[in-house]
C-alpha cells in the first residue's frame, strides 16, 4: 500500500492523524477539534478552486495551515461565547493568510531559529530479528516504507524534522530502553548527529546521555554514565522515575539524591526528568502515575541548587483539563504547587519543557493559554522550553507555526496575571533559552538538504509532512512502550 494520496491537514489534529508517543494513549479528538477540522477541510476545498490549486497542493501551503487555524479560532471563539465568555487563547491569522501564501507566511513564518530540545529516533541493527516497531502497526504502512519500524530511522528523522520543519538545532533525548537492543542508545545519537553535521555543518545536533539509577546496581548505572560521558559530547542526562527494569524512584530518595550528585559531579550539571504523561485515558496506564507526578522536583531542586532541572511535558496529564491555577489541581498544578512549595522562583534551577503538551493541548486555545501562562508565572519566561517529542507526530512544522500565531487573551492576562505571548517571549521559547542553557551557536537558517537539492520553494510546500507516524490506539501504545521497554517482559 502506498503513501494515501491525501495529506490530511497541515494542523495534524483530524482523527486520523491522532496518535500517541508510547507514553500515552492517543485521545480523538474533541467535538470542537472535529468541527473545526470538517471546516478546515470545506474551506480547504473552496480555497484550491479559487485559486486553480490542485487540493492536495493546497493542503501542504502554508495557505493550508492558515485555513485550519482560522477555523479552529472560529470554532473556539463560538464555542467560548456560547459560554457567554471571550476565548482565553487564540491564533492571530487574517481570513487573507487563507488565500495569500505572503499572507500566511507573515503570520507563520519567521527567521528566528528554532531549537527543539525534545526529539526521538529509533534505529535497529540491521541484523536485529526482533518484532521492533512492526507489531504496532496491523493496518499497513504509514510512511511509504515496506518496513512500518522504517518510519523512525535516523533517515526519517533528520527528513521530518529538517527537510520538514523550520527546526534548526535538535537534541536527541535518550528513552528508557535498557534491553539489549537499544534502538536509541548513545552510539545511535552519535550517528545521527554524524549525519547531520555532514549534510547541514557541525553543531545542529545534541545528544543526551542515559541515566537510570534504578536499573540493577546503582553504581553500576552511575559507572555507565561516566563511561558515556567520557565518549561523546553529551549536552545533558534524560531519567525516568516512573519506570525501570526494578523499580521506580523519586529524585528525592536515596536514588535520586544518588543520580542528582553523580550529575553535578560529572557534568554536564543539567538533568532531564520525564514528569507526567502515563495515562492519556482513565484506564490505561503506562508505568507508575505516582512516581510521574513532579511533586519531587521542587525539593530536589531546593536540595540540589547545583544541578538544572529540565521538567519534560511539564507535568501535563491528557485527562486534566488545564484551567486558572488550583492548589489541589492536577496536570501542571501539579509541578507549580511543588516549585512554590520549596521555594524555587522563576529563573531558578528548573525549567519546564513542551514536548507533547503543546501538541496535546493546542486543539484547545483556552487550556493552551492556561497551560502557557501558568508555566511562563512558575518557571519564568527565560526558563521554557520548546519541544516537539518528534518523530511520533511526524514534522513539528504545525506544532511551531500554531504556536508562532497563538496568543493568551487580555482578559486571562488580567485575571490570572498571565504575561503576554511577544514575539520576544515566543523567541525565548522557541530558541534563546535552549540555546542559553546549552551554551550552543544557533543557525539562522534551517537545513533542508532534500528540498533544496530538489530545488523546491519553502512555500510550494511539497516538503511538508502531514502525517503522524505513532501508535493510534491504546493497546498498540503499550506494545510501543513494551517494546521500548523490554525490561517489562521480565516482570518489575
Amino acid at each position: 500500500m502506498g503513501v494515501p494520496h491525501d495529506p490530511g491537514l497541515p494542523l495534524k489534529l483530524e482523527a486520523g492523524q491522532v496518535c500517541s508517543n508510547g507514553e500515552v494513549a492517543p485521545v480523538p479528538p474533541s467535538p470542537l477539534v472535529r468541527e473545526a477540522m470538517r471546516r478546515a477541510r470545506l474551506l480547504s476545498d473552496r480555497h484550491a478552486r479559487r485559486l486553480g490549486m490542485d487540493r492536495r497542493d493546497f493542503l501542504v501551503s502554508s495557505m493550508g495551515m492558515a485555513t485550519a487555524l482560522w477555523a479552529l479560532a472560529a470554532c473556539s471563539s463560538e464555542d467560548s461565547a456560547s459560554r457567554g465568555e471571550e476565548p482565553g487563547g487564540s491564533f492571530d491569522v487574517p481570513e487573507d493568510a487563507m488565500v495569500d501564501a505572503d499572507a500566511a507566511l507573515e503570520v507563520l513564518g519567521d527567521d528566528q531559529p528554532v531549537i527543539d530540545v525534545q526529539t526521538h529516533l529509533l534505529e535497529y541493527p540491521d541484523d536485529y530479528e526482533g518484532p521492533g516497531l512492526g507489531v504496532l502497526f496491523p493496518y499497513g504502512e504509514v510512511c511509504g516504507e515496506a518496513n512500518p519500524s522504517d518510519c523512525f530511522t535516523i533517515e526519517r528523522w533528520q527528513e521530518e524534522l529538517f527537510d520538514r520543519s523550520d527546526t534548526t538545532v535538535a537534541v536527541l533525548s535518550a528513552i528508557s530502553a535498557v534491553g539489549e537492543v537499544d534502538p536509541l542508545s548513545a552510539e545511535v545519537m552519535d550517528r545521527a548527529r554524524a549525519r547531520v553535521d555532514e549534510l547541514c555543518g557541525d553543531g545542529r545536533v545534541l545528544v543526551q546521555g542515559h541515566a537510570w539509577p534504578n536499573v540493577g546496581p546503582l553504581e553500576a548505572a552511575l559507572d555507565a554514565m561516566r563511561a558515556e560521558a567520557e565518549r561523546y559530547p553529551i549536552v545533558a542526562w534524560k531519567t525516568y522515575t516512573h519506570v525501570g527494569g526494578d523499580r521506580g524512584f523519586r529524585l528525592t530518595d536515596d536514588l535520586g539524591n544518588a543520580l542528582l550528585e553523580e550529575v553535578a559531579r560529572t557534568g554536564p550539571p543539567i538533568l532531564c526528568v520525564h514528569k507526567g504523561l502515563v495515562r492519556g485515558a482513565a484506564d490505561t496506564p503506562i508505568g507508575d502515575p505516582v512516581l510521574a507526578s513532579p511533586d519531587d522536583v521542587g525539593p530536589a531542586a531546593a536540595d540540589h541548587p547545583d544541578v538544572t532541572i529540565v521538567v519534560y511535558h511539564s507535568g501535563a496529564e491528557m485527562e486534566v483539563v488545564e484551567g486558572s491555577y488550583d492548589p489541589e489541581g492536577g496536570g501542571v498544578d501539579r509541578l507549580v504547587r511543588s516549585l512554590q512549595d520549596a521555594g524555587i522562583e522563576p529563573g531558578g534551577n528548573v525549567y519546564a519543557e513542551l514536548g507533547w503538551t503543546w501538541r496535546a493541548k493546542m486543539g484547545d486555545p483556552d487550556q493552551a493559554a492556561h497551560l502557557l501562562g501558568k508555566l511562563l508565572l512558575a518557571v519564568g519566561e527565560d526558563n521554557l522550553l520548546w519541544g516537539t517529542d518528534s518523530i511520533w507526530a511526524g514534522s513539528p512544522q504545525d506544532q511551531i507555526e500554531a504556536f508562532r500565531a497563538f496568543r493568551i487573551s487580555e482578559r486571562l492576562q488580567e485575571e490570572h496575571g498571565y504575561p503576554a505571548l511577544t514575539d520576544e517571549v515566543k523567541h525565548k521559547i522557541l530558541w534563546r533559552n535552549a540555546a542559553r542553557l546549552y551554551g550552543v551557536d544557533v543557525y539562522r537558517q534551517p537545513c533542508r538538504p532534500a528540498a533544496e537539492a530538489e530545488g523546491l520553494r519553502r512555500d510550494l510546500g511539497r516538503r511538508r509532512g502531514n502525517r503522524t507516524f505513532g501508535p493510534r490506539t491504546a493497546s498498540a501504545a503499550r506494545r510501543l512502550f513494551a517494546a521500548e521497554h523490554p525490561w517489562l517482559r521480565r516482570g518489575r
